[in-house]
């Protein structure tokens, strides 16, 4: 596996990548918070038979914090199609977490004849949302700073345990303490300016269903049951958007079913990209564990 960068309009992004550096790739785009290393065990698998790249997006990971950056879903957008050019990516199945839903729909509404597939992980669509109790905190100014304050003063051990909540599966210890130590204080200053400038959520779900289900895209969902930010009914909805797409939820698994279910979720992805990617090997999927639909 490959790690390196890429610098968008003086904005840089660390980006792992596997597999032969080809004009057509699996692109993995986290949310917040993220980075690149969360997909690392799915980009190189699909290194095994195609091209896999993850983006740090700017002000997560180990990605450039400015204060200047927009930190807007089309600033983001702008970033991914800027770092795709400069990787030469031409063809792209899009991986797709939380925020990443967003930007990376964005930029396919907008380049529709480079985009080819896409796997939805508790993202998408978002069609009649409302923003959880969270965001709402992040999007009121004073609180929102407030909170960010105190997630910073979180011990590691709090931390954990705040993100563990309710969840029957606890997230891994190793995973969750990649995610505390990035968001440092330029991360904190990002999403604040991120929730802050997507307001109209309801329109911008109309808007991108309009520009994508025309295109009718392979596409696979896959949600955790018990996500306490992006409801499981949300799963089904992406069917609005994607006819076609391929639905499965996990019960035991909350907003990152890639890192408490990964014996499921990694198989499943991968075995989606193999039959996706023109140059993928014609080798069946590993009989690992799969994924069932509801």
């Amino acid at each position: 596996m490959r790690r390196d960068s890429v610098t968008v309009n003086g904005v840089r992004s660390k980006v792992i990548g596997a597999g032969p550096r080809g004009a057509e790739a699996a692109v993995f785009v986290h949310g917040n918070p993220g980075s690149g290393e969360d997909f690392a065990a799915m980009v190189e698998q699909v290194g095994a038979f195609g091209r896999a790249v993850a983006i740090d997006m700017p002000g997560f990971g180990e990605a450039d914090r400015p204060r200047d950056f927009a930190y807007t879903v089309e600033g983001y957008a702008a970033h991914l199609g800027g770092a795709l050019e400069q990787l030469g990516v031409e063809r792209a199945h899009l991986v797709l977490h939380d925020f990443g839903g967003p930007w990376g729909l964005q930029w396919a509404a907008s380049h529709p004849g480079q985009f080819k597939s896409v796997v939805l992980i508790d993202t998408g669509v978002l069609l009649d949302y409302r923003w959880h109790a969270m965001a709402r905190r992040w999007r009121t100014p004073i609180l929102g700073e407030l909170t960010m304050a105190l997630m910073a003063l979180a011990p590691a051990k709090g931390f954990r345990q705040a993100m563990n909540r309710g969840l029957p599966r606890p997230l891994p210890d190793a995973f969750l303490d990649r995610m505390r130590a990035q968001m440092d204080g330029g991360t904190r200053r990002a999403v604040l300016k991120l929730y802050r400038a997507t307001s109209d959520v309801g329109g911008d779900a109309r808007r991108l269903m309009a520009a994508l289900r025309p295109l009718d895209r392979p596409a696979l969902v896959i949600w955790g049951e018990r996500d306490a930010y992006l409801p499981v009914a949300q799963a089904r909805r992406q069917l609005e958007t994607f006819p076609r797409a391929r639905i499965a939820t996990l019960p035991e698994s909350g907003h990152w079913p890639f890192a408490d279910d990964p014996g499921a979720v990694v198989p499943a992805v991968v075995a989606f990209l193999r039959e996706q990617l023109t140059f993928a090997e014609e080798s069946p999927p590993s009989p690992e564990r799969r994924l069932a639909s509801p």
